[in-house]
């Protein structure tokens, strides 16, 4: 087990720099928005590409961060059922729902997309938009990202049957963090009263 606990460790750090990397590409999604708007409105002139650039990137934020997201335990769940339950029927309901829901779920997802993509990458598929880009980056962005999805997975079953067996403490605890919205009213708080 203390392999696997490594393994999954590997594979957390993975998640973790791939989701990191993925943050930035919100903020080049902006600029590029940004750009395209003021050179539209400035010049009258606008381009497909830079529309689907912005599509491009928010489908990469958006797939490939579901790696991330699950091994920071921010994806959707009932917590209105699980905050009443103990950890280990916590644990136990993360284990039935990774092995019952996600790997099969992600896993079709996965190969039905593959030929999807094989199949735009041999045409060279493009875009019907005038001047639009090559669509097999686009489609690329579906088997990657619900593959890491797996692999993360992977890491949390792993994570969760550790706990059950008492190696290691709950991973499905979230910590008591402050939200970015709390952060910011306890800071203007704090400048109001220097203020003064």
């Amino acid at each position: 087990m203390q392999a696997l606990l490594k393994l999954s460790g590997m594979i957390d750090a993975m998640s973790d720099r791939i989701g990191r990397t993925a943050h930035w590409l919100v903020l080049l999604a902006i600029v590029i928005g940004a750009g395209n708007a003021a050179i539209r409105y400035m010049f009258n002139v606008s381009s497909n590409a830079w529309l689907e650039m912005q599509w491009y990137l928010g489908s990469a934020v958006f797939l490939i961060c579901g790696a991330y997201t699950l091994r920071h335990n921010q994806h959707v769940r009932v917590d209105v059922l699980s905050a009443r339950w103990s950890p280990r029927t916590r644990a136990w309901v993360e284990v039935f729902g990774t092995v019952f829901l996600l790997f099969p779920v992600a896993g079709i997802v996965l190969w039905l997309s593959w030929p999807v993509f094989l199949d735009a990458y041999r045409t060279g598929e493009m875009s019907t938009n005038a001047n639009g880009l090559i669509l097999w980056p686009a489609r690329l962005l579906v088997p990657v990202g619900f593959a890491l999805l797996l692999i993360q997975g992977g890491s949390e079953l792993i994570k969760r049957i550790a706990f059950l067996a008492g190696l290691i403490s709950d991973p499905g605890e979230r910590p008591q963090e402050k939200t970015a919205e709390e952060q910011l009213a306890e800071d203007i708080k704090k400048q109001i009263g220097a203020a003064q």
